[in-house]
């Protein structure tokens, strides 16, 4: 496949994979009787109220031009990033400490679910013999998606884990806990440094097997 069609692809997936991951949020929050996403009008899959500066533009780009630096061609490496985050108001909600946990969940579940529908249309063009391409394509939404979403899960403020599991702690403990969220970037930037090769081995094995 043409390589330049394979990283369009692969960012066109990733910025619906996280806009959906983010929508997801916003639409258990309001199951819950949180209305803010709606009043914010981030319950769409419009695009333009999810780009983040940041997250959607300039951390892909920087991942695409890296392998350069090294040698290698662009786009060599996996390319990630994220959408605004949608927001919620906690006081809204029956329990904000579960309720919260709810909500953090939704989103590496709705990637959890394309990886899934994905993995089951590659089931079908291989039971039909279609292309190559059909299924290198297929088995990059499977990857990206379980990636986004065992990425999520990782317990680290700000990462949706972090709230899934104060959702089982004693409050105060919850809250301490929760309360790291002022670090996040830096225990983030520490965790993709020294432990992102943790997860690695994760994403394949469940991709692989989805696939």
């Amino acid at each position: 496949m043409n390589q330049i069609v394979f990283i369009i692809f692969e960012l066109i997936v990733l910025l619906f994979s996280v806009i959906l991951h983010e929508v997801s949020h916003g639409a258990v929050a309001y199951a819950l009787g949180d209305t803010t996403a709606k009043d914010a009008r981030r319950l769409t899959l419009n695009p333009l109220p999810h780009l983040d500066l940041m997250g959607s533009f300039l951390v892909p780009l920087f991942l695409f031009i890296l392998p350069s630096l090294f040698g290698a061609p662009p786009g060599s490496t996996p390319i990630f990033g994220w959408a605004k985050p949608v927001p919620y108001n906690p006081y809204n909600l029956k329990n904000p400490k579960v309720g919260g946990g709810m909500i953090a969940l939704a989103g590496p579940v709705a990637n959890f679910l394309i990886a899934l529908f994905a993995s089951g249309c590659l089931f079908l063009v291989r039971a039909f013999t279609l292309s190559f391409v059909q299924q290198e394509l297929l088995q990059l939404v499977v990857l990206i998606n379980v990636f986004l979403g065992i990425f999520n899960l990782v317990p680290i403020p700000p990462l949706d884990g972090s709230k899934v599991l104060a959702a089982f702690l004693p409050n105060r403990a919850a809250a301490a806990f929760l309360s790291l969220e002022r670090y996040g970037m830096i225990l983030l930037l520490i965790f993709i440094f020294f432990g992102f090769q943790l997860i690695v081995p994760i994403v394949y094995w469940i991709a692989h097997f989805l696939m």
